[in-house]
């Protein structure tokens, strides 16, 4: 009997030890739970973009202003019944020294 009581004692001494000086036991939890964090950060960031490019696929489906608003920006078009105005800066005057001496 103080055999088996002095195995078990033994045993539950490794376990322990494997519990709380491993790398794989309790010193891995910080490190895991730091990475989990920032997983989930991550997936948050995700979540919000794929909602945001959901609601404009929803709109370049159902809506023309969407559209328009989109071809004006990327494509430079124009509507009907429109004026375009391209508003051009003044030449610096480093642009203006370097065309003058060329």
């Amino acid at each position: 009997m103080k055999w088996l009581a002095a195995a078990l004692l033994v045993v539950l001494v490794l376990l322990q030890y494997r519990l709380w000086m491993s790398d794989s036991g309790v010193r891995a939890l910080p490190p895991l739970e730091a990475s989990v964090a920032a997983q989930r950060a991550e997936n948050d960031q995700l979540e919000q973009r794929n909602r945001r490019l959901a609601a404009e696929v929803h709109d370049l489906k159902n809506g023309m202003t969407a559209l328009e608003e989109r071809a004006r920006s990327e494509l430079g078009m124009i509507g009907p019944n429109e004026t375009f105005y391209q508003v051009v800066p003044p030449a610096s005057s480093d642009n203006q020294t370097q065309t003058a001496s060329r």
